[in-house]
């Protein structure tokens, strides 16, 4: 987890630069009107929708590394180095609208707690409710040449 927290940090950062930049020459060149501020940084933090913007813009794009990674090769950058992989526990197909509970259900890695309380099954929340589960890979199987 902490290292998939580094990585999706390093995302967010690179989305926020990309919309803060975005804005701030939108505002300078008259695009979008500085409603009497002086300087665009001081209405981006002034603006709660401006704001908002950008952290709606950075959680797209955070959720958006989980989730392309989960969908492309059931592993996470974090996941790949500590050889761990999702696999269905159903015969259905990891589709997008299970991949998005999964990452709902996990609430910030707190759905990852429950592994500690269920002794016989080691499921995480998240597992639980998108039928997925989280298996070990051997160092052949966690090639991923195909990537």
């Amino acid at each position: 987890m902490i290292y998939d927290t580094l990585v999706a940090t390093a995302v967010g950062m690179c989305a926020a630069m990309v919309m803060i930049v975005t804005l701030v020459v939108m505002l300078k060149n008259g695009t979008l009107d500085l409603q009497g501020y002086a300087e665009p940084a001081d209405l981006i933090q002034a603006s709660f929708g401006y704001k908002l913007l950008i952290q709606t813009w950075v959680g797209l794009w955070i959720a958006g590394f989980f989730l392309w990674f989960w969908r492309r090769g059931g592993q996470t950058l974090g996941m790949r180095a500590w050889r761990l992989r999702i696999y269905s526990t159903v015969e259905e197909p990891m589709t997008w609208p299970r991949l998005f509970i999964r990452l709902i259900a996990s609430l910030g890695g707190l759905g990852t707690l429950l592994v500690l309380f269920d002794f016989k099954n080691k499921q995480s929340l998240q597992d639980r409710l998108a039928k997925t589960e989280v298996l070990k890979l051997t160092k052949e199987a966690n090639d991923h040449k195909s990537w």
